[in-house]
């Protein structure tokens, strides 16, 4: 797994003409390829106990998406933001990594893009030495992975990587994939209501990622 595309080597003037790339697919992280309610919870918590901080661990849970550093930002006053952004972070491979269990379908929708000969790429908000931890827990191997863009921001990794659909569970996921110029295909298994996400702008909204199969053979068909 990189983080950066590998460009095709030129071909020799008098070799063939080179093959078209391989289509790539990006996919957001949280709550559409990793149920990382209990393992966050669980890390937030903890945070709580050793920091003092009260913090509503359930409710943090129902609104999973946006950097760490704008929900840390409920609890906490601006001027610590940065510091217990990162006491959490210590603890966050301790008490999220076993117990985030991969979304139904999630196996499936990066074999499927395998299976057409595609290239997956994750791009996510979270910081990418955690992603990196949960996706190689899961055995889930993705072409690439840029962690660390949020929204909009997003959109720079997947413009980079030449992505032409990108999966997410939110409103935001929706923005980046429209700013990237890439179709967005929303999952209904976020904080986000398949209404919500169509009136953003989805362009195609799943119940769950064992749906995408058999979208994704009708869209290549």
């Amino acid at each position: 797994m990189t983080t950066s595309a590998t460009p095709n080597p030129d071909p020799s003037p008098s070799g063939p003409p080179s093959s078209k790339p391989p289509l790539t697919v990006g996919f957001d992280l949280d709550l559409t390829l990793i149920d990382t309610r209990p393992g966050i919870k669980a890390a937030w918590e903890a945070f709580s106990a050793e920091s003092g901080v009260a913090v509503d661990a359930d409710l943090v849970v129902s609104r999973l998406g946006p950097p760490l550093e704008h929900e840390m930002a409920y609890w906490v006053p601006e001027e610590r933001v940065t510091e217990m952004v990162a006491h959490y972070r210590s603890l966050y491979p301790a008490y999220a990594i076993e117990s985030s269990p991969p979304m139904p379908g999630a196996r499936d929708a990066i074999q499927a893009v395998r299976d057409a000969g595609g290239r997956t790429i994750v791009v996510t908000a979270k910081n990418g030495p955690h992603a990196a931890l949960h996706l190689a827990h899961l055995g889930i191997e993705p072409d690439a992975l840029v962690g660390g863009l949020w929204a909009e921001g997003k959109a720079e990794a997947l413009r980079a990587h030449g992505a032409r659909v990108y999966v997410g569970d939110h409103v935001g996921d929706v923005r980046g994939a429209a700013t990237a110029g890439a179709l967005s295909v929303a999952v209904a298994t976020g904080p986000c209501a398949p209404e919500e996400l169509a009136e953003a702008g989805a362009d195609v909204v799943l119940t769950d990622l064992t749906d995408f199969r058999a979208w994704w053979e009708g869209y290549l068909a």
